[in-house]
């Protein structure tokens, strides 16, 4: 028996409709397929419209009824969307000829009339049925929502967002797509005449099956699995003098959260987009601020339940370059040996006991451009606003020295990088003399060797898994920076055996 979930929502004109259509935009993705039933002049086709253009971050894009196209297909950021009307179609075998049998599993798929070719609709799929509620008003309609097979858990899942929503007085707010992130978090801003919020989208889901010691990936290398690390982490800088988003309203058993909303200022600029030096500076200070800190290894969550930040230890380093095994080198055209595979991880095993036994502090993790916001109103290292903190693990200071010199998504030239790295060793020694400048340098290299080495694999497999092909173009970038730390003399091993076994990425 298939698996369903409905529940109904009020919609009493094309405002509400659209507020309906970016929440359900916030849980899709590519191979869902929305089907759009009701009456001619219920709001089909406006539904479609609406969710076309809120994915396109476009609210006067063109998005023509395809009654006598049958099909129109979109090009959006997040996936491509194929937009039909089946009205015309006589027969279900006639969907072969609009590229709609099968249906594409890379694609969202929008189809208004699904009753004139109900074999053809799959087992797996959303519903939205319209119709008119003259009572109410002219414009008043109701959409009954039902989701069927595994897309019945997207239904339920949007139902518990609306009520959220209603909860915190966001439910008539305006939406404004925002772009998501490698993860399968999503992002939506929210304007109403007091000002903005975010909404954060954060399911509960582990990244990838059990195959690494009966762990998730996500499990194996401490990666956060559901909100609750988030508000930890948030709480716990904004308690010891950093800018992180504020938590106005929570669902932690959901995956919602409503926060602060820091703006959109950056610290990068141009095209292609450079460092601005002095933001980047504020960034390396606000570093070496927090790693001077005496920082708890446990942190509140609610007045009764609690957060024990997680270990960054050999283990999970061992299985984040693993992915080059797995990812990277079969997508050069190289299947590693049994040999190989041991050789590598020996290496590196024995390598990653110096960065073990350094002193602990807070590791962000991912603190480089993408999740840094410029708050220019606020003084200090309080202008470096801090976005993306949930993955934080007790490591050494040097690996977010690492993300934020040497970012994944920006060319950083070496002499800046250099400098950066300078000013920030001068930071520490200020306050603490006995802080190695070339125990700290070398710590560095073994970072940034085993970081990279990471990235080249995670971005393979966001490419082969995962359908996001967009990350490979930061792969040349990656390798540049791989081989800066392989200069290092601690590493000349690990460069001689990377030049022997591992072909640098296609342009």
């Amino acid at each position: 028996m298939i698996a369903t979930s409905t529940f109904s929502v009020p919609i009493a004109n094309e405002t509400a409709t659209a507020e309906l259509m970016a929440d359900l935009a916030l849980l899709i993705g590519a191979g869902d397929v929305i089907t759009l039933s009701g009456d001619l002049g219920a709001g089909k086709t406006a539904a479609a419209r609406a969710l076309i253009r809120y994915l396109a971050d476009d609210t006067t894009l063109e998005v023509p009824s395809p009654t006598f196209t049958l099909a129109q297909s979109y090009e959006l950021p997040a996936f491509p969307i194929i937009h039909a009307d089946l009205y015309r179609i006589n027969d279900a075998s006639e969907l072969e000829e609009i590229g709609l049998s099968p249906l594409p599993d890379d694609v969202v798929a929008l189809i208004e009339w699904p009753e004139r070719a109900p074999d053809a609709m799959p087992d797996d799929r959303i519903d939205i049925a319209f119709s008119h509620r003259p009572a109410l008003g002219s414009t008043a309609r109701a959409a009954e929502i039902t989701g069927y097979g595994t897309s019945a858990a997207k239904v339920a899942r949007l139902e518990v967002l609306r009520q959220f929503l209603e909860r915190a007085g966001f439910l008539h707010a305006r939406r404004e797509r925002m772009p998501g992130d490698a993860s399968t978090r999503s992002y939506a801003r929210l304007r109403t005449d007091d000002g903005s919020v975010i909404l954060m989208n954060s399911p509960r889901r582990p990244d990838g099956p059990a195959i690494y010691n009966g762990q998730s990936y996500s499990a194996a290398v401490h990666l956060a699995e559901d909100v609750r690390p988030f508000v930890a982490i948030g709480n716990g800088l904004r308690k010891h003098g950093f800018s992180a988003p504020a938590i106005r309203h929570s669902d932690l058993e959901s995956g919602f959260l409503i926060t602060e909303d820091f703006g959109s200022a950056g610290v990068i600029e141009g095209d292609p987009p450079q460092p601005i030096v002095e933001r980047y500076e504020a960034a390396t200070d606000m570093l070496a601020a927090l790693h001077r800190e005496a920082l708890p290894e446990t942190l509140p969550i609610t007045a009764d339940t609690a957060y024990d930040i997680p270990v960054f230890d050999i283990d999970a380093w061992l299985i984040e370059i693993g992915l080059m095994l797995e990812w990277y080198l079969p997508d050069r055209g190289v299947e590693p040996s049994e040999e190989l595979r041991s050789e590598f991880l020996g290496m590196w095993r024995g390598l990653l006991e110096k960065p073990a036994a350094a002193p602990q502090t807070w590791a962000i993790r991912d603190f480089h451009s993408p999740n840094i916001i410029w708050l220019a109103e606020r003084t200090g290292i309080l202008r470096v606003g801090i976005i993306d903190f949930q993955d934080a693990v007790l490591g050494p200071a040097a690996y977010d020295v690492v993300s934020l010199l040497q970012d994944a998504r920006i060319d950083v030239p070496e002499q800046l990088e250099l400098a950066l790295l300078t000013r920030y060793i001068k930071a520490r020694r200020t306050t603490d003399m006995s802080f190695d400048p070339a125990q700290f340098a070398e710590l560095y290299a073994i970072m940034s060797a085993q970081r990279n080495t990471r990235l080249l694999g995670t971005f393979a497999r966001l490419n082969r898994r995962d359908g996001k092909p967009q990350y490979l173009k930061h792969q040349p970038r990656i390798w540049t920076y791989l081989n800066r730390s392989l200069a290092h003399p601690a590493l000349t091993t690990f460069r001689l055996w990377y030049e022997a076994n591992v072909p640098p990425p296609l342009p």
